[in-house]
């Protein structure tokens, strides 16, 4: 994958990728700093302000972000994660300067207004309240605290009520201060544009950014078998069934996404098959994996009625079982080569998916493949290498978060 990198002075990186064929620029300046970097008093802090830096500078006003993107037909937004932030806008190529100027302003000088803070506070309350209302979220949520406990990955990126409620203007902008610097930002470009001529740009608006490096501590997770369950007298039990993972750089993890789509990537997978089609027990059943710096987790999300619950989770253990012992097929492995080689090159149709591609790769430090290359893996994958990377990560110990009416302990010998 050909592409374009320059470092300047003061630690800040620029990465480009052309496509001739588009008049339009997708560009996104990824932040080193997400929730595992904060400490108990300011948890919830990266997400907190990643709303709070589109409150504007003291030389841009609040309404003047939102408006400047409006008025040229851009598309802007952020995401914080647990490991970084991103801050993005897709616009058209002529409009690039004004978007270097906006995110410059946003990163480097953000104003941290009082009253905006108490404003945007809310919001992150609402924000948090609306999670907790989607028992889906709140799932997922009990299954990370139990696989992660006391790592850094646990607490959830939103923070907690009180921990927003009392986060102070001082909190926030020391978080802000220790995190945002150019040593720990990549600023990611990918369309219509010309290297060199963004450089100029950034280096003209962000070239005189000063700030230290700072080295995330890799540690690794204790895991055991563990329970969390929320208890709610809800229609359906929300399940996410799983163990730990591969960490993001790991040279299996591109067997482990074979074995993924086999047990539940897809309408073919195998628990899709078992839990609704053949049973009739979920609408919705799908495997995942998440990974991370120094670990991952891999898991089995299922939504059932609570009657179901026993029997839905002793066909998840079941699959994982038979995936352990027997492997795949020669038609899976086929299939699921395939959907991941459909799937690669219809997320980098366009530059917002590529610009996502080339800045997290930058920023976490994951080796930059081409289309080309990652086909070339996928393709020389075999059933053995599946199976050996099944085994290595559905092992075990087990960990089950659950919304619904239950008790802990009646799932104790599930996770065993």
């Amino acid at each position: 994958m050909h592409y374009d990198l320059t470092t300047l002075p003061n630690g800040l990186r620029i990465i480009t990728q052309q496509m001739p064929s588009v008049r339009s620029v997708a560009i996104g300046c990824w932040v080193d700093a997400g929730s595992r970097d904060e400490e108990p008093i300011e948890a919830g802090a990266s997400h907190f302000l990643e709303h709070l830096l589109f409150k504007g500078s003291d030389r841009l006003p609040a309404r003047f972000i939102s408006e400047a993107f409006d008025a040229v037909g851009a598309r802007n937004n952020a995401f914080t994660s647990k490991e970084y932030t991103c801050y993005w806008a897709r616009l058209r190529s002529a409009d690039l300067p004004l978007a270097v100027d906006v995110l410059g302003e946003m990163l480097q000088r953000p104003a941290f207004r009082q009253a905006e803070i108490d404003s945007e506070r809310h919001v992150v309350l609402e924000e948090i309240n609306m999670n907790e209302d989607d028992p889906t979220d709140v799932a997922h949520e009990q299954f990370v605290a139990a696989l992660w406990e006391d790592h850094p990955l646990a607490p959830p990126i939103l923070g907690t009520r009180d921990s927003i409620n009392t986060m102070t203007r001082e909190t926030i902008h020391d978080y802000w201060h220790r995190r945002y610097t150019p040593k720990t930002t990549v600023v990611a470009a990918v369309g219509d544009l010309d290297h060199d001529s963004l450089v100029a740009l950034v280096t003209e608006h962000m070239g005189e950014w000063q700030g230290p490096a700072l080295e995330r501590t890799s540690l690794t997770p204790a895991i055991g078998p563990r329970v969390k369950v929320r208890r709610r007298d809800t229609e359906q039990s929300h399940i996410v069934f799983g163990t730990d993972g591969l960490s993001r750089g790991d040279d299996r993890r591109f067997a482990m996404s074979v074995a993924n789509h086999v047990l539940g990537g897809g309408m073919s997978s195998r628990l899709f098959r078992e839990i609704r089609e053949d049973r009739g027990l979920a609408y919705a059943v799908q495997a995942f994996r998440m990974p991370f710096l120094d670990t991952g987790a891999a898991a089995v999300y299922v939504g059932t009625t609570p009657s179901q619950t026993f029997e839905v989770l002793k066909l998840v253990r079941t699959e994982l079982d038979k995936m352990m012992a027997d492997g795949i097929t020669p038609d899976e492995l086929a299939r699921a080569k395939g959907n991941i080689k459909g799937g690669l090159a219809l997320s980098l149709e366009d530059t917002n998916g590529r610009m996502t591609q080339l800045g997290r790769q930058e920023l976490t430090g994951v080796e930059h493949l081409s289309v080309d290359d990652v086909v070339a893996r996928i393709e020389a994958l075999t059933q053995q290498d599946i199976v050996e990377a099944a085994r290595v990560v559905y092992a075990g110990p087990y960990v089950l978060g659950l919304v619904g009416p239950f008790e802990e302990s009646e799932f104790a010998e599930l996770v065993q």
